[in-house]
């Protein structure tokens, strides 16, 4: 019994979604010709109370193509130091768009409006680049699944708006930041003027996200989405995989928090655990005692078949998901109680 605990993206299809992605009716959506392309965008559009969706093959190109239709060359977005859009899709905000980081020191991967309002270059000083873009993640990914307040999104917004800027949310997780705060997702439509989702990250779909916008702003995406490769033809089959999705797999999302939770009661507990970030989703972290060595945790949970991620310093990673079943999660939990872990 192999568990991996590495990401939600690990997860593979039930027989359940093979059978309705195999049923799905499909088209060529290079021309706007799928008919189950076009549902799952209207479905997710209509879930945040905006005109128009676009479906892409992966979330950096939505968060990247958010990127480019806000800015250009030689200007300048706002985001936290752990930010998704600055760490972990390649550099592509200076390669695709030309346009440099403004990297804030927020709490959890969280930023402040007033942080916002600081942060933003004078437009009439033209030695620095001009700010465009504010871009926020809910929940975060490095900051541990942490999940805004609404309200600050509103004051965040209002510093945009005064300033002239757009707002972009990188939602990669904002199902289970919803599951948790109960927050009316039409209410984010409101708030900001782009949003990217992922349906492979905890609702089980094998691929795809979708960017969330007003109906002029997705007629450009389109261009942007076909430069940068993001074209697909009888795409359906995977339209149809988040429509399932979307349909079954939300509300159980609180199972995969109940278990990252009971995980981070059970660390903090174990003498080589030295602090478990809090846990308010599915992502928990934590560190290890000074002078203990994460590899070797690894590497004596991988003899017991279980898989989690570094992320350096002593910082670990665990991300529970829709496959990582009950009977897996007890035999997890007995390990991590019965492990011992030195400096050797």
């Amino acid at each position: 019994m192999e568990i991996n605990l590495i990401s939600d993206t690990v997860t593979k299809p039930s027989q359940e979604m093979l059978r309705f992605m195999f049923q799905a009716e499909v088209g060529d959506d290079v021309y706007k010709q799928d008919p189950t392309v076009i549902a799952l965008e209207a479905k997710v559009a209509a879930f945040f109370g905006m005109e128009a969706a676009l479906f892409f093959p992966s979330g950096t190109m939505a968060n990247q193509t958010a990127i480019k239709l806000h800015t250009q060359p030689g200007e300048q977005l706002i985001a936290d130091k752990w930010a998704h859009v600055y760490n972990y899709e390649g550099g592509g905000a200076s390669f695709n768009s030309g346009v440099s980081c403004c990297l804030l020191d927020g709490n959890r991967g969280m930023i402040t409006a007033q942080q916002v309002a600081g942060a933003i270059n004078n437009p009439e000083f033209y030695h620095s680049p001009s700010t465009s873009l504010v871009c926020v993640e809910n929940t975060t990914n490095k900051g541990g699944g942490a999940c805004y307040d609404i309200a600050e999104f509103v004051k965040i917004k209002a510093v945009c708006e005064a300033n002239h800027l757009k707002f972009h949310l990188d939602g990669a997780r904002i199902w289970n930041a919803l599951v948790v705060t109960k927050d009316n997702p039409k209410a984010y439509g409101k708030i900001f003027d782009t949003i990217s989702v992922c349906l492979s990250k905890g609702l089980g779909a094998p691929i795809g996200s979708l960017l969330v916008s007003d109906a002029a702003t997705i007629k450009r995406a389109l261009r942007i989405r076909k430069i940068f490769g993001g074209g697909m033809r009888q795409a359906g089959y995977l339209a149809a995989a988040g429509i399932y999705a979307l349909d079954n797999n939300i509300e159980r999302l609180t199972e995969d928090h109940r278990r990252a939770k009971e995980l981070g009661t059970v660390l903090q507990k174990l003498t080589w655990v030295e602090k478990v970030e809090p846990v308010e989703t599915n992502i928990l972290i934590f560190e290890l005692k000074k002078g203990l060595n994460e590899n070797l945790l690894i590497e004596k949970l991988k003899e017991r078949n279980i898989h989690i991620s570094s992320m350096g310093h002593g910082k670990l990673r665990i991300v529970t998901h829709l496959d990582y079943r009950e009977v897996m999660h007890s035999y997890v939990i007995e390990t991590l109680e019965r492990i011992v872990v030195n400096c050797n």
